[in-house]
């Protein structure tokens, strides 16, 4: 039989048990704080994309109206925290005008993830959508000299927000980070005199 007994002047290594669970504690509470991170940036990420993918379809709203000479709209639904685009098609079949929702290679219908949504929504008025127009349903309208409804529209999950502005004289969208407390929806006298 052996003996079990170290020889002399050789030492043995190892951990205790006070030890080990010292490194599992330390190991636990970096990775909570990493989940914790990677979940807020996260969120932050879905605000950031929403905001690109709405700014991308103004974009896009404006440059195929211009290009088709037809109205494109943005359709905001509030209550489900979702858009698309639509534009007027001539209905060979029907022999009539026919709204069809715009479905392509650069443009889709969007439905809003985790949190997200339209945090505020200011449309001006125009010559085709009175104030009557209802809370849950928003529209933008562009039209094919390149102009626009006026629009502010906030999207944001409660910490993130970016504001996206529509210009009503040129059609151009601007996105920003931040609330839309400090950008005003308003229309510009071209022909004004400074």
């Amino acid at each position: 039989m052996r003996n079990a007994r170290p020889k002399a002047g050789i030492e043995q290594w190892g951990f205790t048990l006070p030890e080990v669970l010292l490194v599992v504690l330390i190991i636990g509470l970096i990775t909570g704080a990493g989940t914790g991170l990677y979940v807020g940036t996260y969120r932050s990420m879905q605000v950031k994309q929403a905001a690109m993918d709405f700014l991308l379809a103004a974009k896009y709203a404006r440059l195929m109206a211009m290009e088709r000479q037809t109205q494109y709209t943005m359709e905001l639904d509030l209550a489900n925290q979702a858009f698309s685009l639509t534009t007027l098609r001539w209905d060979d079949a029907g022999e009539q005008v026919a709204k069809e929702t715009v479905r392509d290679l650069y443009c889709k219908p969007v439905q809003f993830e985790g949190d997200v949504k339209f945090e505020a929504v200011e449309v001006m008025p125009g010559v085709w959508q009175t104030e009557s127009a209802s809370e849950a349903l928003r529209s933008i309208l562009f039209s094919p000299n390149g102009t626009a409804q006026a629009a502010v529209v906030q999207i944001g999950n409660e910490k993130t927000h970016y504001t996206i502005s529509i210009m009503a004289a040129t059609g151009r969208a601007k996105m920003s980070f931040g609330t839309a407390e400090n950008v005003k929806v308003t229309t510009t006298d071209l022909d004004a005199q400074r």
